[in-house]
């Protein structure tokens, strides 16, 4: 293991990532204006991304810096009775739609967490949520997936690489989560 390489490697994408800055900021205005509104926020994701998704339901849900009121926020990703079933009975691939179709309200934002942007139960979620008039944000790694014309804002990490892809979505979600407290204190 070369820690020196990989904290090398870290840094370079962060830093090639603060291109999508402007983007960041676009999509915490998105779930902050959503929030403002009495609107949830639903995330989705598997595997490091489904811990992502549960990490940053659980930092509106909770907190994070600022104490500040509950904000309503759903990870996909947790209910194990409604996983299984779901996927016992209509197929793996469904498994965060039928939670989005249940759950998703118009004005409501799905967060839709993918390294590869290629996770099919990850992309009919998002078929779910335009069917229900969510907005749609994208977390993905390097551009050129199926992600890209689907979603209302896609950030793309430049990296092929899955942990330092994960890396960045989880800087996203905190960046997002101080806009939140920022918002929530100016309320």
């Amino acid at each position: 293991m070369d820690i020196a390489n990989a904290l090398h490697e870290h840094i370079e994408v962060a830093q090639a990532y603060q291109e999508h800055a402007n983007e960041i900021a676009q999509s915490g205005e998105i779930i902050c204006h959503a929030l403002q509104r009495g609107r949830k926020i639903l995330f989705c994701g598997n595997g490091g991304s489904a811990a992502d998704a549960q990490h940053l339901a659980a930092e509106l849900i909770v907190r994070y810096h600022a104490e500040r009121r509950a904000l309503p926020a759903i990870a996909l990703t947790t209910d194990t009775s409604v996983l299984t079933a779901a996927a016992n009975d209509y197929g793996y691939e469904e498994v965060f739609a039928r939670q989005v179709a249940a759950l998703g309200q118009k004005g409501d934002v799905l967060v839709a967490i993918s390294t590869s942007g290629h996770s099919p139960n990850v992309l009919k979620a998002i078929e779910a949520a335009r069917t229900n008039g969510l907005k749609i944000i994208g977390l993905t790694g390097a551009k050129g997936n199926e992600m890209d014309t689907c979603c209302d804002l896609v950030l793309h990490v430049p990296s092929d690489v899955t942990a330092r892809v994960q890396e960045m979505h989880i800087l996203t979600g905190h960046i997002w989560c101080e806009m939140v407290d920022e918002y929530a204190h100016e309320c």
